[in-house]
């Protein structure tokens, strides 16, 4: 069964995008939040992308840790905006929600990869 998740993370970095760029045109703390969502926000994506051509498991291993410690970020980020009242909390429901998956299945298959070397 081929995984959904390097489409999944695409999905999920064009919407942050999309997001990032209301928020860049306003200035002081909005840009400056959207600058840093939009690096852990595409940077998921682009890392389980790269690990698609892994050249061994440890590479596999290393690019999905990173995608998911780039997910915890996101979603720190994505909850700051919530908590700051920048963007109201119902606009980012179903992006909070994705990347709680998205951190949740990296996460099972970090931790399974991981149970294999045992």
């Amino acid at each position: 069964m081929k995984s959904d998740l390097p489409g999944r993370s695409f999905e999920f970095a064009r919407r942050v995008v999309l997001l990032c760029r209301g928020l860049d045109e306003r200035p002081g703390v909005p840009r400056i939040l959207a600058n840093q969502l939009l690096r852990a926000g595409t940077s998921i994506g682009a890392n389980i992308e790269e690990a698609q051509a892994s050249q061994s498991k440890a590479d596999f291993l290393s690019k999905y840790s990173i995608a998911c410690k780039e997910a915890r970020e996101t979603l720190y980020w994505l909850r700051l905006l919530a908590a700051t009242e920048v963007v109201p909390e119902h606009r980012l429901s179903d992006l909070l929600t994705e990347c709680n998956e998205l951190i949740a299945i990296l996460t099972a298959i970090i931790r399974k990869l991981r149970s294999d070397d045992r």
